[in-house]
């Protein structure tokens, strides 16, 4: 048997040599220059990432460089663990809120549990997660790596969790009916319907989760394994060095790298992607001036992303045709009301069952270690830790409300304001705590309510961000409609402006909440050098739990702070939860 290969005919040859030239011409300068940039990230990611395999010792004790020179490499290595953490916060955000917006029997369970989740400290979350990642990587660096990312993905997940539920929630149900009448598959009724819904929220969210990491940068970053401190390089932790010497200079260099870091991070990617999402807005009649990036203006030039694109359509066919074989595409509208009692009655009591017995395992084991009276303790100082929260949200809505609505309706404000909050909202407490040591004692101010202050640097920026994003989804014709009517003032609040973000703004108030609680672990415990001061509360008790490794008191105090935020959000938040569903959903 013989094989002959045929040659096509020289017109043949000629239209392919032209379409190839055609399509060579299409780049430019533009697209060497991108991907350039591409080449040049990843070498350098590969290279950052080098540090993160090295060996590493359980019997070596923590030495932080904190020589100056050592910086542009911390800053590196804390950036890499940053947006590894938000990679992983965004996947948690799609399959956790779709699941449990989709599912009612799974969203009496997750929701509840996403609401103790973001009540629980970041310091009892690194507890665990050290011993069990140095366990799964033993003798290497990458354990503790995966540990601080864990906890910063702790501190970034909730509040997109929250954000992208509620735009599935309030999605009009006019266009689920009308992408099944269609025969959409799931997978792109999520890209094409739900995903763009929710975009606006789900970006300034991400932004906000992105200056929550950075809150908790230090505590990441040195991190404690039985009675041995470790810390891995990073900014975090030379910052904490730095303050533990009780070095001014260095501090001040810390807080510099930090400010251009962010500054960075906002021009490179935050700011084209909130620019990038304005197309995503509900609306008949486009803005007369919308927000520019122009490393977005620039990036549109180049044909990476039409090429990108078209690559990936094959895996999203791909995607959609596995949904249907196997039987996961749309359920009908329809369902039998008997057969679906019956399975939340099973579904209920399993988890109930469940839930009942890590409860009653929990209480045991408290009564064996110290008797159920530890209890009493935290149940009390919650209470004074619950007044500052409640003080905070509500100072918080009264000044960062009007702030928000402000930036959110101007593109040009918003690009002057954007990176001024990013830097605000991703200023650690941390590093704040020479001065505030310094003004408290100089002033006389009890730490009681200075604290709060302290706490207001982790929480109030949701609220901001939040009434940014609302702000900025309101339709413009809903807007010039309002302007051609003349109606201003608190008439425009009462009609269009309140209406407009109260959603956004509950999902901003529930994610404060649940990090003014985060935040009083390090707001009620201020040590500088050899001056510690300490609040009345809650944060305190789990703190001083935490540095003594009392583990009964450190599970009671995580207990109580988880009791009273689900009970705060049960109570009240959840109503307002459902009052936007109801009333405030375009």
């Amino acid at each position: 048997m013989s094989f002959r290969t045929s040659t096509p005919p020289p017109a043949t040859r000629s239209s392919h040599s032209a379409r190839f030239a055609g399509r060579l011409s299409l780049f430019s300068w533009v697209d060497v220059v991108v991907a350039a940039a591409v080449l040049v990230l990843l070498y350098l990611t590969l290279r950052v990432g080098e540090g993160t395999t090295v060996s590493f010792s359980t019997s070596r004790s923590a030495h932080v460089d904190t020589s100056v020179g050592q910086l542009p490499y911390d800053a590196a290595r804390s950036l890499l663990r940053m947006f590894v953490a938000l990679a992983l916060s965004t996947v948690f955000t799609f399959v956790y809120a779709y699941t449990a917006a989709k599912s009612r029997r799974m969203e009496r369970i997750l929701i509840p549990a996403l609401d103790i989740l973001q009540s629980v400290p970041v310091l009892a979350f690194l507890t665990v997660a050290v011993t069990g990642f140095v366990a799964l990587f033993p003798g290497s660096m990458l354990g503790l790596e995966c540990a601080a990312i864990f906890a910063i993905f702790t501190s970034q997940a909730w509040n997109m969790t929250f954000s992208f539920y509620h735009s599935l929630t309030s999605l009009p149900r006019e266009l689920d009916e009308l992408s099944r009448s269609f025969g959409v598959t799931r997978w792109m009724r999520f890209w094409k319907v739900e995903l763009p819904s929710g975009m606006i929220g789900l970006v300034w969210n991400g932004m906000m989760s992105f200056g929550g990491g950075w809150f908790f940068l230090v505590a990441s970053e040195a991190v404690t394994l039985g009675n041995t401190d470790y810390a891995l390089p990073g900014v975090g932790s030379y910052a904490g060095a730095a303050i533990a010497d009780g070095d001014l200079g260095k501090v001040g260099w810390a807080i510099l790298t930090m400010a251009v870091m962010v500054i960075g991070v906002n021009f490179l990617f935050w700011r084209p992607l909130t620019a990038w999402a304005e197309r995503f807005k509900n609306e008949q009649s486009e803005a007369s001036e919308v927000q520019r990036s122009y490393v977005l203006d620039f990036l549109r030039r180049s044909h990476w992303p039409q090429l990108l694109g078209r690559a990936l359509r094959p895996v999203g066919r791909a995607l959609g045709r596995a949904g249907r074989v196997l039987g996961v595409d749309d359920r009908p509208l329809t369902v039998d009301r008997a057969r679906q009692l019956t399975g939340d009655l099973v579904f209920t009591v399993v988890a109930g069952g469940l839930i009942l017995w890590g409860l009653v395992d929990l209480g045991r084991y408290l009564y064996d270690r110290t008797g159920l009276g530890v209890f009493g303790e935290p149940l009390l100082l919650g209470l004074a830790t619950l007044a500052r929260v409640v003080v905070l949200v509500a100072v918080a809505t009264l000044v960062w409300v009007p702030v928000g609505v402000r930036i959110g309706f101007s593109p040009r404000l918003t690009r002057i304001a954007q990176p001024v909050v990013q830097v605000l909202a991703s200023f650690p407490a941390n590093f704040l705590f020479p001065l505030a040591v310094w003004f408290f004692l100089r002033t006389g101010l009890s730490i009681d309510i200075g604290g709060m202050l302290l706490m207001a640097l982790g929480a109030q920026w949701y609220i901001l961000f939040n009434s940014i994003a609302g702000a900025m989804a309101i339709p413009t014709d809903l807007r010039e409609a309002m302007d051609d009517l003349g109606v201003t003032g608190w008439q425009r609040w009462k009609r269009l402006i309140i209406p407009g973000i109260f959603p956004a703004y509950v999902t901003g108030g529930i994610t404060a909440s649940g990090g003014a609680w985060n935040a009083s672990i390090v707001s009620e415990v201020v040590t500088f050098g050899g001056t510690t001061l300490t609040a009345t509360g809650l944060g305190a008790y789990i703190a001083k739990a935490t540095e003594a490794g009392n583990y009964p008191e450190l599970l009671a105090g995580v207990a109580v702070m988880s009791l009273y935020v689900v009970s705060l959000n049960r109570f009240f938040w959840r109503r307002l939860y459902r009052l936007a569903e109801s009333r405030y959903s375009l």
